[in-house]
C-alpha cells in the first residue's frame, strides 16, 4: 500500500518561502504521476502542478507561475514543492497524491493522498 507524507507546513510572513516534501513509502515514485494540490478554507481543490512517471513536469501556473516549483527525488522516494514571494492567497492546506492516470489534473482521479500539510502566509 503507497503512503504518503507531507511535511514542511507552517506560518510565514508574505513574501518569504517554504519547501514542502512528500516521501513516498510502500512504491517508487517514479512509477507513479505525483501531484500537489491546495485548498484553501471554503474553497475547492486547487491542482498545484505534478511530475510525470517519465520525470517531465506540469508546473504551476497561473498565480503560482514562477514561484512555485515542482522536483523529486527518484533516490529518497521524495517530492517537493518549493514556494517562493509566498502570498495570503497561498494560504490552504497542501497535500501531495499519486496516480497512474492520464488525468493528472483532476484530484478525483488520485489513488492515494496524504495528510496534509498547512500552509499560512501572515504578517
Amino acid at each position: 500500500q503507497v503512503q504518503l507524507a507531507e511535511s514542511g507546513g507552517g506560518l510565514v510572513q508574505p513574501g518569504g518561502s517554504l519547501k514542502l516534501s512528500c516521501v513516498v513509502s510502500g512504491g517508487t515514485i517514479n512509477r507513479y504521476t505525483m501531484g500537489w494540490f491546495r485548498q484553501a478554507p471554503g474553497k475547492e481543490r486547487e491542482f498545484v502542478g505534478a511530475i510525470r512517471w517519465s520525470g517531465s513536469t506540469m508546473s504551476p501556473s497561473g498565480s503560482m507561475s514562477g514561484r512555485f516549483t515542482i522536483s523529486r527525488s527518484v533516490a529518497k522516494n521524495t517530492l517537493d514543492l518549493q514556494m517562493n514571494s509566498l502570498l495570503p492567497e497561498d494560504t490552504a492546506v497542501y497535500s501531495c497524491a499519486a496516480t497512474t492516470n492520464v488525468r493528472i489534473t483532476e484530484s478525483d482521479f488520485y489513488y492515494y493522498w496524504g495528510q496534509g500539510t498547512q500552509v499560512t502566509v501572515s504578517a
